[in-house]
C-alpha cells in the first residue's frame, strides 16, 4: 500500500489542523503528547502541553530529564477514542498543541530558572492566552512557572499533590527541588493561607502555613472530602495546580526519585483530580516521572492520565 493513503500518520507532524484525530498505531509514530500537533505557533490554541527536561535539582536520584519523553510516549494511546471519563473526544472543541521541550544548556545551571520564567511568559502571554501544562523534570521547576503565572495573575493559591513539603531552608540562587515553595512563599508568589498540600508523608522545618492533609489521612478521607477541603481553603481564588507523581505510593508509582511509602493509588489521586473540576485552575505541571526506575512503564502511564484529567477538567470549565 501507497504511503500517502494514510495521511494521518505520525499526527504530531501531518496533523492539518489542531483537532484532527491520529490514525497512527499506538505502537508507532512521532510521540507528541496525545499525539497533538507539535508547533511554536500558538495562534487559535487553548493549551499548551510542554516538556521541561531538567533534572540536576535532585537531592536523590536523578533521571526526570527524560520524564517529558515517557510521559509522551505513554499518552500515544489517549489520542482518538473519547477520552475517560469525560465521555468525548476532548480535542474536537479545544485546540491543544505540544509545544516541544524547553532548551536550555546543562552547564548553564544559574541561567535555568530564568529561562523556564521567561519562556512560560512567552507561551501564556500570547495573543491567544493558552492554558499551559508542564511535563518535567523535577519538582524546581514549578517555582520559575509559578513566577511565570503570577506575573499574569497575580499571587496564586497553590494545590499541591506530593510526598514532601519542599519547605526546607532556601539559600539564595540555589536550584534545588526541595526548597522552591519556601522561596515561592516568601516572594509572595503564593498565598499560603489559601495553599494547600495533599498526601504529603515527610517532615519539613516549616510549613508557612500552609494547609497539609497528610498521606495516612488521604486513606481515611473519600475523595469528596479532600476536594471539598481544597475548594474551602482556595476560596474561589486562581489556582496553580502542581502533581509530584511521588504523592503515589511507589506501588503505582516506582519511577521517580524519592518514592515514598504509604502514598495514594492511583484512582483516589484521579478521583480528588475528578473532583476538582471546577477549581479555577490557570495552570499546572506533572513532575519528577523519572521513567529509568520504572517498571512497566506504570509510573509514565500515571503521569499522562494525571496531565490528561487536567486537560479534562479544563475542557469541561470552558465548555460551561
Amino acid at each position: 500500500m501507497k504511503r500517502e493513503k494514510y495521511p494521518g500518520m505520525d499526527n504530531a507532524f501531518t496533523a492539518k489542523g489542531l483537532h484532527d484525530k491520529a490514525s497512527d498505531p499506538t505502537y508507532a509514530g512521532a510521540l507528541s503528547f496525545a499525539r497533538r500537533k507539535y508547533t511554536t505557533d500558538l495562534t487559535g490554541v487553548d493549551a499548551v502541553v510542554w516538556g521541561i527536561p531538567l533534572d540536576t535539582a535532585t537531592s536523590n536520584r536523578p533521571g526526570t530529564r527524560f520524564g517529558p519523553r515517557g510521559v509522551r510516549e505513554a499518552s500515544a494511546i489517549m489520542d482518538n477514542d473519547p477520552q475517560y471519563p469525560f465521555g468525548e473526544y476532548i480535542f474536537e472543541d479545544m485546540a491543544v498543541i505540544d509545544y516541544g521541550d524547553c532548551y536550555f544548556y546543562y552547564g548553564w545551571q544559574a541561567r535555568v530558572p530564568q529561562i523556564i520564567e521567561e519562556c512560560a511568559a512567552h507561551i501564556i502571554g500570547a495573543e491567544s492566552s493558552p492554558y499551559l501544562l508542564s511535563i518535567g523534570g523535577d519538582h524546581f521547576v514549578t517555582y520559575p512557572l509559578l513566577k511565570a503565572h503570577a506575573e499574569k495573575h497575580g499571587p496564586l493559591s497553590l494545590v499541591q499533590f506530593d510526598a514532601h513539603q519542599d519547605t526546607w531552608d532556601d539559600e539564595e540562587g540555589a536550584v534545588d527541588h526541595g526548597t522552591m515553595i519556601t522561596r515561592a512563599v516568601k516572594e509572595g508568589i503564593i498565598d499560603a493561607k489559601s495553599s494547600i498540600q495533599i498526601g504529603i508523608r515527610t517532615h519539613a522545618p516549616q510549613d508557612y502555613g500552609i494547609e497539609i492533609i497528610d498521606g495516612l489521612t488521604c486513606h481515611d478521607m473519600s475523595a469528596c472530602d479532600i476536594a471539598k477541603r481544597v475548594y474551602d481553603r482556595t476560596g474561589g481564588g486562581k489556582v496553580y495546580m502542581t502533581f509530584d507523581i511521588d504523592c503515589l505510593d511507589p506501588a503505582f508509582a516506582p519511577g521517580t526519585g524519592t518514592p515514598v511509602s504509604g502514598g495514594l493509588s492511583s484512582v483516589q489521586a484521579l478521583a480528588i483530580l475528578r473532583n476538582l473540576k471546577d477549581l479555577d485552575v490557570v495552570g499546572s505541571d506533572v513532575v519528577e516521572v523519572s521513567p529509568a526506575y520504572d517498571h512497566a512503564d506504570i509510573t509514565s502511564i500515571a503521569g499522562s492520565t494525571i496531565a490528561m484529567y487536567m486537560l479534562g477538567n479544563l475542557w469541561e470549565r470552558r465548555r460551561k
